[in-house]
């Protein structure tokens, strides 16, 4: 066993770069008036991933549940509310996704109709 041995320190170099801003902390530049806290707060998306604020919801309405059980209603009123949110975000992105659906399904409509049209005059020429 070596534990006399002197180990070699090295400090490490400190990084400031977590968060990176231009310029100083109070420009009034346009790139400060664009500047909202909330932007990087889901940095993985998943408040745009449907599944995920489905269960999310779900949670909290089984924590309501269970501090409605344990007698604490003002607990179980406030995760009501944060499962009330996430319910308006789920059917938000519900609608987003059907009207995507209905517009592409136009599209495919009538890119069917001009490939039975090419056919057709391609049956005629021949």
């Amino acid at each position: 066993m070596n534990n006399n041995r002197r180990r070699n320190f090295r400090p490490r170099i400190q990084k400031n770069n977590f968060r990176r801003r231009s310029g100083s902390l109070n420009s009034n530049n346009s790139n400060s008036l664009n500047n909202n806290g909330n932007v990087n707060f889901n940095r993985n998306g998943s408040m745009n991933n449907i599944h995920n604020v489905e269960k999310t919801m779900q949670k909290y309405q089984q924590l309501a549940k269970d501090a409605q059980s344990n007698g604490d209603p003002v607990l179980s009123q406030n995760y009501l509310q944060h499962a009330d949110h996430y319910l308006r975000r789920y059917n938000e992105l519900n609608e987003r996704r059907e009207n995507s659906i209905e517009k592409s399904i136009p599209e495919e409509k009538n890119l069917s109709k001009e490939e039975n049209q090419k056919s057709e005059i391609q049956q005629t020429t021949n």
